[in-house]
């Protein structure tokens, strides 16, 4: 087998060149879109909890970022459409601001990385990058940002990405796989978002999401009902839910399976989460350890299968969708869940993962001044980082070659792609207001 040396995997990248130009990357068409938004919308919805599909629709119709999160299987189609580099890198699939927190790595240190992994496959590297563009640009607008300022925002972030990719080329490869960006902190949003999660420890959790019931002989806790956001299930569902966690234990550590061993369940609700997952079937489990002091919250979140798999001729259905968040969160991330794995129930892909321990989200109004500038080089160089641990940084590196060519076509797209969102939301609340009168 040839071994291809450093030389031939750059010259590799500078070909894809060809495929597809660095200028080429800013052109979007929506007259060449094949099927409506609000029909991929409808089609991603079935097999949803219906009651909950609306839900959906009203928080997309909040804003047009709300309506961006929402609309993964939009910008999947009309990604799709256009011609691509063909540099296949794992992707985050769902890269927008709100998507990156803070958490607790095992070592219980707080660290801020890309958080939401529900649509990873791999694809296209620039698929995420145009996402981010697009998200960043709504997002800027939504907190107040001007137009100029915006563009370069998003410049910013894709030449940090450049910069960072250009430096992993240089890098022992070993080096680049446990590479971290030492820099977080002294960025404002990040910073906000660690101190959330400092305070977002399981016992706020459990004063939070909890209440007392007194019995006749002794005391306990359970879930509280907050609805729409948190309900009870009934007897049946919480034994579907708690037998689902034989099968999730396999899918752990050997110590971390000693560990949940520790931990006995005691209360099982339904949790709506998210914009983009509503509708999805969400558990909550409420477990103790060494008593009601010693409390471990596990999420368990229904998987579809990615919005992507439809427009990748070399991708398949994944055998388990729950198994393929954790491994594409896992060649992502430098540092994961201990409690991150999957299970199945009543034939429904989920996964597995700690809820709120220590996790910080960044809010939108975290980003007015300087924030969305400073948070923007963070993601550019957070996701140079997920995809240099799962793809080439030379093959990379070669088709980004120098300067900001690049940066600045990811820019226009972004703007085209921002002023084409607000468009699909308006039809939204169109139909939505029809239907409601």
């Amino acid at each position: 087998m040839h071994w291809a040396t450093p030389a031939e995997r750059r010259s590799t990248g500078q070909a894809r060149r060809k495929q597809v130009g660095r200028q080429e990357q800013s052109t979007f068409n929506p007259k060449a879109r094949k099927t409506s938004p609000l029909k991929l919308l409808e089609r991603a919805s079935r097999g949803r909890v219906p009651a909950l599909v609306r839900l959906k629709y009203q928080l997309m119709a909040e804003s047009p970022f709300g309506y961006f999160r929402g609309a993964v299987p939009v910008m999947a189609a009309d990604l799709a459409g256009l011609p691509n580099t063909g540099i296949s890198a794992q992707l985050c699939g769902d890269a927008h601001v709100r998507n990156l927190g803070a958490f607790a790595a095992p070592d219980g240190r707080l660290v801020f990385d890309i958080n939401d992994f529900d649509e990873t496959i791999r694809g296209p590297f620039e698929w995420d990058l145009k996402r981010m563009a697009a998200a960043l640009t709504l997002a800027g607008r939504a907190s107040g940002h001007k137009g100029p300022g915006i563009r370069e925002t998003v410049v910013r972030c894709i030449a940090h990405y450049t910069a960072q990719m250009r430096a992993f080329a240089q890098m022992p490869s070993i080096d680049v796989a446990f590479f971290q960006v030492r820099r977080l902190g002294h960025a404002e949003p990040v910073h906000a978002a660690l101190l959330k999660a400092e305070r977002a420890t399981p016992q706020h959790a459990l004063e939070r999401l909890t209440e007392i019931v007194t019995g006749k002989s002794d005391s306990s806790r359970r879930f509280k009902e907050m609805k729409p956001t948190l309900s009870r299930v009934t007897a049946k569902q919480s034994a579907a839910v708690l037998s689902a966690l034989g099968p999730y234990r396999k899918t752990l550590e050997p110590q971390r399976q000693h560990l949940l061993s520790l931990y006995r369940p005691v209360d099982v609700a339904f949790k709506v989460v998210g914009t983009g997952s509503v509708g999805l079937r969400d558990y909550c489990v409420y477990l103790e350890g060494n008593g009601p002091n010693d409390p471990l919250f596990l999420q368990i979140k229904e998987e579809a299968a990615s919005a992507y798999v439809p427009y990748l001729p070399g991708a398949h259905p994944a055998h388990h969708n729950g198994q393929r968040v954790v491994e594409g969160q896992r060649a992502m991330q430098l540092e994961s869940d201990p409690f991150l794995g999957w299970t199945r129930i009543d034939g429904r892909d989920y996964l597995v993962r700690q809820l709120n321990d220590h996790k910080g989200p960044i809010n939108l109004e975290d980003l007015s001044g300087g924030g969305l500038e400073a948070l923007a080089e963070v993601c550019g160089e957070l996701l140079a980082r997920g995809h240099a641990r799962s793809s080439d940084p030379l093959v990379l590196a070669g088709y980004l070659g120098s300067g900001n060519g690049f940066a600045e076509a990811l820019a226009k797209f972004g703007a085209a792609y921002a002023d084409q969102t607000e468009k699909d939301w308006q039809a939204l609340c169109r139909i939505l207001k029809v239907k409601a009168s």
